[in-house]
């Protein structure tokens, strides 16, 4: 088969178009043939070489997968050869007790596709069926590649650990991402007020076709100024956080008495500063959030076969062009998801 793999770690240059094996399957799995795989800022990150974390080499990369069932273990049950499908991307033991109770993003064995299991950025790749969903009808395999991650992301970081309220005012840094974009729609389905911020006019006029009712352009403004304006001096009582060291002094002051920082990432940076009087005696709380359980997930897709959530595509590239792809996403050219279309596959071999 096909695949994107590096042998190396380093710029978009590393990634090779190359002749790999077909994965072999085990009782418990599906092998999946893929369609559309999207990217991740998480992508570049592994790309690059994450401190403190080793990736086998040679690696591919890929954690948001959609595409047919193409074999089967002796054991599943629930899929046959031809389902459309789509895979949850975090991997768990199954067994633990954060996996019992229905934490499984919290399962010390968690891992993803494409950090560090093989990833979707290519013809095949195999997944335990307990990862497998049935792909909403309404999806073409493009826009169910682009729903995983970001969605499941967004919804664990405003649902379950801010715990979004109706009516709350929602702070959503850099709009223009896929979190972003999707944590807009999720604060809008639960009827939040949302206030979004982007580099450019043309960012801000996306993110207010997806419902923010308010946008800040970050290169032009202060965002903690123009949040308090907006406000009435009040403040966000969420701030949906990612970008990191570049916004974090002013997502900490856009924040209300009593309100909720959360973050999921660092694009910029992780080293930050926190002054402890400020968030003793305006009573704030930061909340860290990674992934979201596979339950969450279903909640998400419930949504989106309604029409209440729409994934939003940036741009389409083949397989082979997936150098290219990564640059857009590395120089934040991009609104929405960046996605990556396998070629036309071989049926699955009887090896």
């Amino acid at each position: 088969m096909k695949a994107i793999r590096f042998h190396e770690h380093g710029e978009p240059e590393v990634l090779r178009y190359e002749d790999v094996p077909e994965p072999a399957i085990g009782a418990n799995d599906v092998l999946v043939r893929v369609r559309a795989c999207a990217l991740n800022h998480l992508d570049l990150w592994v790309r690059k070489g994450i401190p403190g974390r080793k990736i086998p080499l040679p690696h591919i990369p890929g954690s948001d997968i959609s595409g047919e069932v193409a074999k089967i273990g002796a054991n599943v049950t629930r899929f046959k050869p031809g389902d459309k499908i789509i895979l949850n991307p975090g991997i768990s033991c199954g067994q633990c007790a954060q996996c019992l109770s229905g934490n499984d993003n919290l399962c010390r064995q968690y891992g993803l596709f494409g950090e560090p299991h093989p990833g979707g950025c290519a013809e095949f790749v195999r997944a335990p069926e307990v990862n497998a969903i049935a792909m909403p009808r309404n999806l073409s395999f493009e826009e169910a590649a682009a729903v995983p991650l970001v969605f499941l992301t967004a919804w664990h970081m405003l649902i379950s650990r801010a715990r979004l309220a109706p009516g709350e005012t929602v702070l959503v840094l850099a709009a223009g991402s896929g979190v972003g974009s999707a944590a807009i729609q999720i604060a809008k389905a639960m009827s939040a007020r949302v206030i979004a911020t982007a580099g450019s006019e043309e960012k801000l006029q996306l993110a207010r076709k997806l419902g923010a009712d308010e946008t800040i352009n970050h290169s032009t403004h202060k965002i903690h100024e123009e949040v308090r304006r907006l406000t009435n001096r009040r403040g966000a009582d969420i701030v949906f956080e990612h970008v990191g060291a570049a916004t974090w002094d002013q997502s900490v002051a856009s924040l209300t008495a009593g309100g909720r920082l959360v973050t999921c990432g660092n694009t910029t940076g992780y080293d930050v500063h926190l002054d402890l009087r400020f968030l003793f005696s305006r009573q704030l709380s930061l909340l860290g959030s990674f992934m979201g359980s596979k339950a969450e997930l279903y909640s998400v897709l419930e949504l989106v076969e309604r029409g209440i959530l729409k994934p939003v595509i940036d741009k389409i590239y083949p397989l082979e062009k997936a150098a290219e792809a990564h640059a857009r996403l590395e120089n934040r050219k991009q609104f929405g998801k960046v996605v990556l279309v396998a070629p036309a596959s071989l049926p699955a071999s009887d090896d």
